[in-house]
């Protein structure tokens, strides 16, 4: 997946490179319907001019006149756009890649980025062959047609940027690349924002390796220029944002070592780290168990002036109680409370987990009930851990409000929790509550399986009901 080029050095924009690359297509003679249509779009008002061109032209536009007639108006974009998707709802041009290609420069040379990113994306999907393959040469096509009617229009470079984007959003990776090579062939480079769009989209459909490649084909020696200016020529060189999608990237596939490997490119080309990138890396040290290098890169943000927000409080406490280090992460909140950092509903399921892993449910529930008033949800993982804490505690009432909690907020727990609560609303005796949560727990698509009959069958036991309790022996036999 990487961008391989022949050249050693970085690529630089120059206006002679552009002049260069891009050669210009000689006007056509006049033409009658070129100029007739241009009068009536330029001098008649806008409420006639639709008309007039219907009943003048009723057979329509070549796609070599439409373009003519779009470069007339290359002053007034908006007028152009709304002669184009005039052509398109009334069937007037069969257009070609040459006749989008002139409606595209148009609307980039006058920064429409928006309706000129449609209409590449337009063009890729009327242009590409249903008979051929997905990875037909539609992007290379479009890319070539607008090299060839740049000048004409006197577009702006960051039309190449809006392709590559396009292929990007409809999963052509291998297209933009292919783009962005032939680009770098000639000298040019696309923006950074670009090439970082570029570099995740390889990280998320090939891998975060792959995107590293990617990554440093793009970059490659840029940092020798790094703070440099030259004559004539600019510079493309990573930002904090590309550093973050590759850390990110190997974050997620627990790459550490090469974590720390973009984190170093970053620190040795001056790029500042952000608090993202801080709490990338501390959250990699805190999943593989290095709370001592976490605790390092929490000092090292603060001692950089950047201020610890929520993700990075959140980061560390989640690291503690992983650790079994809850004290630890009571600190960390209690910090954060001091510090006025509002705590999120993470922070709540990472100290309400810590204080279940060490059996300290009377904090786990003060916890609980504190992040209920400030309205936050937990998900279904803690509340499954704290009912399964409560019934082992003999919290059976509390552990039933906190299922009658998830069931009003639509938090699904698992069938173990509705296990949990049966057998300690029957050892209870509460035999009518027992039910009504069995009840609950088949409409929920849980079977009950023998540890809940064999509940069943000893609370119907201790309370005297043996022949209730029978037939659920008999019941149990039988799905056996």
């Amino acid at each position: 997946m990487a961008l391989v080029s022949s050249s050693k050095h970085p690529h630089f924009i120059t206006s002679t490179t552009i002049l260069h690359f891009f050669s210009s297509s000689s006007s056509s003679a006049a033409d009658p319907t070129v100029t007739s249509a241009v009068t009536v779009l330029k001098h008649h008002r806008s409420k006639s001019r639709w008309t007039h061109l219907r009943t003048l032209f009723p057979s329509g536009f070549t796609p070599s006149q439409f373009s003519q007639i779009t470069l007339n108006l290359h002053n007034n974009p908006h007028l152009a756009f709304n002669f184009f998707q005039f052509t398109i709802q009334h069937s007037l041009c069969n257009h070609s890649p040459s006749s989008y290609a002139s409606i595209i420069h148009t609307l980039a040379r006058s920064r429409h980025k928006s309706q000129t990113l449609t209409l590449i994306q337009a063009a890729i999907r009327k242009f590409h062959d249903p008979n051929a393959e997905f990875d037909s040469n539609t992007p290379r096509l479009m890319f070539e047609t607008l090299v060839k009617t740049y000048r004409m229009f006197d577009s702006s470079p960051f039309v190449f940027d809006l392709l590559i984007k396009a292929c990007l959003l409809s999963k052509r990776v291998e297209h933009a690349i292919e783009i962005v090579r032939m680009l770098r062939s000639k000298g040019l480079n696309p923006m950074i924002s670009t090439c970082n769009s570029l570099i995740l989209s390889v990280c998320r459909h090939h891998g975060s390796i792959a995107g590293y490649e990617t990554y440093t084909e793009l970059f490659e020696s840029s940092s020798e220029f790094s703070g440099k200016k030259v004559a004539g020529v600019k510079i493309v060189v990573p930002n904090v944002h590309t550093y973050n999608i590759m850390m990110h990237a190997f974050y997620k596939d627990g790459l550490i070592e090469w974590l720390e490997r973009v984190w170093s490119d970053m620190i040795v080309n001056m790029c500042v780290p952000s608090e993202y990138s801080y709490s990338v890396l501390m959250a990699a040290y805190c999943d593989d168990g290095r709370m001592d290098d976490a605790m390092r890169v929490w000092e090292e943000m603060g001692n950089g002036g950047l201020e610890h927000d929520v993700v990075a409080y959140n980061t560390m406490i989640g690291g503690f109680y992983e650790a079994g280090n809850v004290r630890k992460a009571e600190e960390f909140f209690m910090q954060m409370g001091l510090s006025e950092k509002k705590s999120s509903s993470v922070t709540y399921e990472h100290l309400i987990n810590g204080y279940c892993k060490l059996g300290d449910v009377d904090s786990a529930m003060l916890l609980f009930k504190d992040m209920c008033r400030k309205g936050f949800t937990p998900i279904g993982f803690t509340i499954d851990l704290l009912i399964k804490e409560l019934c082992v505690n003999n919290k059976v009432s509390e552990a039933l409000m906190v299922s009658r909690f998830a069931l009003k907020n639509n938090v699904v727990i698992i069938g173990g929790s509705y296990e949990f609560l049966i057998k300690g609303l029957c050892n209870e005796g509460r035999m009518e509550e027992s039910m009504k949560v069995q009840a609950e727990m088949v409409g929920k698509g849980y079977e009950p399986n023998s540890e809940i009959y064999s509940a069943f069958i000893s609370g119907y036991e201790k309370e005297g009901n043996v022949e209730l309790a029978g037939k659920l022996r008999t019941e149990l036999l039988e799905m056996q």
